[in-house]
């Protein structure tokens, strides 16, 4: 069969398995690989580490003294708690693909230079390294422009048969005899929960002068069709240092999204962001709310406005205005993309008969078709469904010109619910 077309992926014919074999010669199946974890690697954190941290810091200084910076970018944030974590867990590994100037991955590696691996142009190796590392205990987080990790969609897209959810453990560890020592003492040699974080910075076409080229629009879709992907976007300082610290300890494949522009700081020090969460912001008594849950008053809810990321700042812009127009708005923080709270999507719909979703990615695939997914009743005609997001060939810019551009800005929301 050698050089000969059309044998790939076909099983041997019976009639010629024996002079198959005969060509193969002797095997040794006594040879069995064995995956080992070095003994100094612990992908558990101690208890309560995540909330003692010491002195974790959202940006230059501590973080109980957030409330003295007005604003930070969240790639920025995601670089001092990857510094801070690191400090905690030496099994914590920071891999970037010759971008960690921009990634702010680059506090690792001034302030513990043994645990940054710099993977240079190369996100396929970086990914593929990332997987071999925490299949033996350690807990990746790598990094790039969002826009680049296109290229390293297959290692992703592969490395999701290799990061197994738990349930799924037990089932295959028959199918593993054949490739591990299921003799061994080792109960972590088979357990493929192994997590692998994933950050793309510069996300959307908010990232302005450095043009289309640079722009990731497409991600949030690529990371929600992995099939056992989290997909995190987060809004400000706060909520970006604290997801990032929720990935550490979450199996499977994690990806945070994170924006070049600086933001304002909209979260308290004490703010929790779990995975699936979301945050209600309405106005009640012209003093803006934040909470877990729809505060339903007197007024009556015109709109919902569902948005995260730098769009969420927006958001927040056009319901001042419209809260003085007399048209009531709740605006909800989906900092969790995927996975995504059904049951709050259903219930906002009851309440109003207007669901805005506003977005800097394109119409395919984000954080719009997201939320259409999550209604039990996607057809239903009561309400209406406005979908803000990029449209239009994006070029370069200043951020504001070009959120104007795409109608993603705050005038845009306003424009809708007019």
């Amino acid at each position: 069969m050698e050089d000969k077309d059309n044998w790939h992926g076909k099983p041997i014919p019976q009639a010629q398995l024996e002079l198959a074999l005969k060509d193969i010669g002797a095997v040794d199946f006594s040879i069995q690989g064995v995956i080992t974890k070095p003994d100094s690697v612990s992908a558990h954190f101690p208890a309560s580490a995540l909330s003692q941290l010491e002195n974790p810091r959202v940006s230059g200084i501590p973080l109980g003294l957030s409330h003295l910076v007005s604003s930070i970018s969240t790639r920025e944030a995601y670089g001092y708690a990857m510094a801070d974590l690191a400090k905690q867990n030496p099994s914590v590994i920071v891999l970037d693909a010759e971008t960690s100037n921009s990634t702010y991955a680059e506090f690792v590696k001034k302030e513990t230079p043994e645990q940054f691996v710099e993977c240079f142009i190369a996100e396929q190796n970086m990914i593929g390294m990332a997987l071999g590392l925490s299949k033996v205990g350690y807990i990746p987080f790598a990094s790039s422009f969002a826009a680049f990790l296109s290229r390293a969609f297959d290692q992703i897209r592969m490395s999701q048969y290799s990061i197994k959810p738990a349930e799924l453990v037990e089932a295959s560890q028959s199918m593993s005899q054949l490739v591990l020592d299921t003799n061994s003492t080792n109960s972590d040699q088979l357990r493929l929960t192994s997590t692998i974080n994933i950050v793309g910075s510069h996300a959307g076409c908010s990232i302005g002068v450095d043009g289309a080229s640079q722009m990731a629009l497409e991600d949030i879709a690529m990371m929600r069709s992995i099939r056992e992907s989290t997909v995190l976007y987060p809004s400000d300082g706060i909520s970006a240092y604290k997801l990032t610290q929720e990935m550490a300890h979450h199996p499977g494949i994690n990806y945070l999204r994170t924006t070049r522009e600086k933001t304002p700081i909209l979260y308290g020090e004490n703010e929790e962001f779990p995975i699936g969460g979301f945050k209600i912001i309405q106005i009640t008594n012209n003093k803006l709310q934040i909470s877990n849950q729809i505060q339903i008053t007197n007024n009556k809810i015109n709109a919902v406005v569902v948005s995260a990321g730098i769009t969420l700042h927006e958001a927040l812009k056009a319901q001042r205005i419209l809260e003085e127009k007399q048209i009531h708005t709740v605006v909800v923080d989906l900092y969790s993309v995927k996975p995504l709270d059904s049951t709050l999507i259903n219930r906002l719909i009851r309440v109003t008969k207007h669901l805005v979703v506003v977005e800097d990615h394109y119409e395919a695939g984000g954080i719009g078709e997201a939320v259409l997914s999550a209604l039990s009743s996607p057809h239903d005609t009561h309400y209406t469904f406005t979908h803000l997001c990029v449209r239009k060939e994006p070029r370069s810019g200043e951020p504001s010109e070009l959120l104007r551009y795409e109608e993603i800005n705050a005038d845009s929301i306003v424009k809708s619910l007019m």
